[in-house]
């Protein structure tokens, strides 16, 4: 894994030099592996569209109240719970439903994570965005980071579009509907050139922030 982690980042840059130029200034960016399955799943959506402090603080409680329950972050911990109890560990309503909403399918057998590993791309994303909560940006970073997929191009992020913005010089952030297009000639290593341009988002924004 480590020398194909090596390759894809080479390849990449072979495609756009600017990258093997973020790779010598910073370094390897940081593994982005996260363990799969339904806790995964289940903190990606409480970390949605909240800041990194918030997400940390209000999934140390979901997690602390799910492993009182039942001994593991798993689905009849969630399911033990009502909505509003989830609610006094920090979710919002709209998350409290879809954490039950997760945890049902989980329970019932319609998503089964054992089986996304045999999958294509599309038809995980497909499988994944059928639960309520879950959409095509959770759908892909599961593929990113748990799956280690190698092409895999999460363009609605705002951290992408920036960073893109920044080392491609456009004169604005490109719109979702121009990430696609502005990463094809980057396949089949798009993971590559969304981890090299996190990590080149990190620094921009450390830069133009200082002071």
């Amino acid at each position: 894994m480590v020398k194909a982690v090596e390759d894809g980042f080479h390849q990449v840059g072979l495609l756009e030099p600017r990258f093997t130029q973020i790779l010598e200034r910073h370094g390897e960016p940081p593994s982005r592996k996260r363990k799969g399955g339904f806790e995964t799943v289940l903190k990606i959506i409480v970390q949605q569209q909240v800041s990194i402090a918030s997400a940390n603080a209000i999934w140390g409680r979901v997690r602390k109240g799910l492993i009182v329950t039942g001994g593991t972050v798993n689905p009849a911990a969630v399911l033990a719970l009502d909505e509003d109890t989830l609610r006094g560990f920090g979710l919002s309503r709209q998350k409290a439903a879809y954490a039950h909403s997760l945890a049902e399918a989980v329970d019932s057998g319609s998503l089964n994570f054992r089986k996304l590993r045999a999958m294509a791309d599309e038809d995980v994303i497909a499988d994944l965005v059928q639960i309520k909560g879950i959409g095509r940006w959770t759908a892909e970073i599961y593929l990113l980071a748990v799956m280690e997929r190698p092409d895999i191009w999460p363009g609605a992020d705002i951290a992408l579009m920036e960073a893109a913005r920044h080392m491609l010089n456009l004169a604005e952030r490109p719109t979702i509907k121009e990430m696609g297009p502005l990463a094809e000639p980057w396949r089949p290593y798009r993971t590559f050139a969304a981890r090299l341009l996190w990590l080149h988002y990190r620094h921009i924004n450390k830069r133009e922030t200082a002071g």
